[in-house]
């Protein structure tokens, strides 16, 4: 589902399996909307919503991309420097973007968010609207346990280790499209001891991996349900024209946010 905060602006709105998150709301960022242009641009290399400080972008551009963001929600997302490691933090404490690779609140109106562009966003709810989280799942992050660690830490902050969240995964490369040596997988074996199901042998000795499916494998891991987990299935690597791609774009490739918060 689209949804247009402001005029060129386009988002995808998460759809939850079963019951909608009281009080909750979420999106992720499309391609246009914005101000930069060249390799951060939209697919006619103008008005792209490039979100990041680190690709290259103008930072002028950048400080443009984030206001107009910002004005589609009830405040500055918390922004942090994600390092494809798996702390999850408060984000009510998050300032001057530290290091980590996801964030949860209970506080209304406060924004956890996490970029990608390729990587597989993860957005977290309790149906009862009481916390949220928003977790980044590149490969490395996810071998190392990012999703499980997401999931503990909503638990440790309601004190109930039988809290079960909806879970909304957003674009990302998709598995036929993302190639990766044995490296890849025998890392994601580590935590993950089906992971090879995820993966397909190609005639070259490659893999194509499947994030989706092994993100899936780790929220098992911790007690979610098949069920809980909605999946929007969209490949940021395929469709040029709504999204960012590192792989396919290189290190100049712009940066989506997929944000979420609960409602003052």
């Amino acid at each position: 589902m689209s949804i247009g905060f402001k005029e060129d602006l386009e988002s995808i709105a998460p759809e939850w399996t079963g019951e909608t998150p009281k009080g909750v709301k979420a999106f992720f960022t499309c391609r246009t909307g914005g101000v930069s242009s060249g390799p951060w641009g939209g697919p006619e290399g103008v008005m792209g919503l490039n979100l990041s400080k680190s690709t290259g972008d103008n930072a002028f551009c950048v400080k443009m991309n984030r206001q107009i963001l910002t004005q589609c929600l009830p405040a500055e997302p918390k922004w942090i420097s994600q390092v494809h490691g798996t702390a999850v933090i408060h984000a009510d404490e998050a300032a001057d973007a530290p290091e980590a690779d996801g964030s949860w609140t209970m506080t209304p109106g406060v924004v956890a968010c996490v970029m990608v562009a390729d990587c597989l966003p993860v957005l977290l709810a309790d149906r009862e609207g009481r916390i949220v989280a928003a977790v980044h799942a590149g490969w490395r992050s996810l071998a190392d346990g990012i999703i499980q660690e997401g999931v503990r830490a909503m638990r440790r902050a309601l004190g109930d280790e039988s809290f079960v969240p909806a879970v909304w995964m957003g674009p990302r490369i998709g598995a036929e499209s993302f190639e990766v040596g044995d490296d890849v997988l025998e890392a994601m074996k580590q935590h993950l001891p089906e992971a090879e199901k995820a993966f397909t042998k190609k005639p070259d000795g490659k893999w194509l991996c499947d994030l989706a499916m092994l993100a899936r494998m780790a929220l098992s891991s911790v007690g979610v349900p098949d069920g809980d987990i909605a999946d929007c299935g969209l490949s940021t690597y395929a469709d040029a024209k709504r999204f960012f791609s590192f792989r396919r774009d290189g290190k100049q490739s712009g940066r989506h946010a997929a944000l979420i918060w609960i409602e003052s």
